[in-house]
């Protein structure tokens, strides 16, 4: 914890806005998979589309943003425009009656996360020193985790309370999101900054692949492998429902995950400063492949929630630990394109997981779905114990 004490309270004011607005989405998507499955019709191959697109969508904003950061050399009021603008995407999910109209707020919400993302993140190692860089990742990461806790925790407790309105409860979630955005803009800080890129008019003008050494290249590869491991969580919400959990209940697989997931975020971000970095990413991937194990053969609640909770372990070891190794591996000029094209690749491919795990989930059923999770796992731990990118800025 002397760690965290020596943290910028930028970042911490970030961690808090990152938990409020978790609050608010989780409370959201924590029902939402039953909502569409359950209330709407929709297909687990749809969903897996919904949730895929969302997602990549908001991987291709995050690369303009990030350069756009660089260039103007300005974090924050992309971020606050970020932020804003899922907030005002939030009233849209208890307005709609279609999967369509879901989706269209899902897709508007990605674009508000993709607008802040790599901002934010770049915004976090500007604040931090280079030897507290694990620390200030795993900080924010786990307050973001207490916030995906808080969330489908409370969407339960309103459900049980409210008789089930669902709507209600999404416009209650609302209001967390609308303290995030105060909390941003009058608690963050942004440092000045002196290595600007340029050109603000075009923000992909002068980009140079080769401004990037190898070894940033090489991160890339293992985040492509890394993100194909991982597909929409909506998908563990089906496997608990399908295991008995009630419907009222579903947001329970995600209150799991995020215990373990915020009980683990910080201590490993601060171990990695320690520790190599590849150590720590491949224990997530073995974690992973145990996950995938007990989610695809596992029979009744009690093995699916050891592996959502093992789901959440790794999400714990590997989150966190990537922003590290990106803020590393890249030169501090072009640190927030940096984490736009991460973002980017795993953005795509996470659009690739989640449709593939769809298809799957549909044709073959979810042990198939889980077993190739595993075997991503497996390969990607195998290419990061070769090697990952060592340190070429501060």
């Amino acid at each position: 914890m002397r760690s965290s004490r020596r943290l910028a309270g930028g970042v911490w004011a970030l961690g808090f806005v990152s938990l409020f607005m978790d609050v608010s989405s989780e409370m959201i998507h924590g029902l939402l998979p039953v909502f569409l499955v359950g209330t709407l019709g929709v297909s687990a191959a749809a969903l897996g589309l919904i949730e895929g697109l969302a997602e990549s969508t908001a991987a291709i904003t995050k690369l303009f943003s990030g350069v756009l950061s660089d260039r103007i050399g300005r974090r924050k009021p992309l971020a606050l425009l970020g932020y804003g603008m899922a907030a005002m995407t939030k009233p849209l999910f208890p307005l709609a009656d279609s999967a369509l109209t879901v989706f269209l707020a899902r897709f508007l919400d990605r674009i508000g996360k993709g607008i802040r993302g790599a901002p934010r993140d770049a915004l976090v190692a500007d604040l931090t020193e280079p030897e507290h860089r694990g620390a200030a990742f795993g900080l924010r990461q786990t307050l973001d985790t207490v916030g995906a806790f808080i969330g489908p925790l409370l969407a339960i407790l309103l459900m049980m309370a409210l008789g089930d309105r669902v709507r209600l409860v999404f416009w209650i979630a609302t209001i967390p999101a609308c303290i995030a955005v105060a909390i941003l803009a009058f608690a963050v800080h942004e440092p000045a900054r002196t290595d600007v890129a340029g050109n603000v008019k075009n923000p992909l003008a002068k980009f140079r692949w080769d401004a990037f050494p190898p070894s940033f290249w090489r991160l890339v590869t293992i985040a492509v492998l890394f993100t194909l491991t991982r597909f929409s969580e909506a998908f563990l919400v089906l496997r608990a429902v399908g295991s008995g959990l009630p419907d009222h209940f579903a947001p329970l697989a995600l209150v799991v995950m995020n215990l373990v997931y915020l009980a683990s975020a910080y201590p490993a971000g601060a171990l990695s400063d320690r520790w190599p970095r590849s150590r720590l990413l491949v224990l997530g991937c073995v974690v992973m492949i145990a996950a995938d194990g007990f989610l695809a053969f596992g029979r009744g609640l009690a093995p699916i929630f050891t592996g959502i909770a093992l789901w959440g372990l790794h999400l714990g070891l590997t989150e966190g630990l990537l922003a590290a190794m990106t803020a590393d591996a890249a030169p501090a000029a072009w640190r927030g394109t940096a984490f736009g094209v991460i973002n980017l690749v795993r953005g795509v491919m996470l659009l690739v997981a989640s449709v593939l795990a769809g298809a799957l989930w549909t044709s073959f059923g979810a042990e198939v779905t889980f077993m190739a999770g595993a075997a991503f796992a497996a390969l990607t731990a195998i290419v990061a114990a070769r090697g990952t990118p060592p340190v070429v800025n501060h």
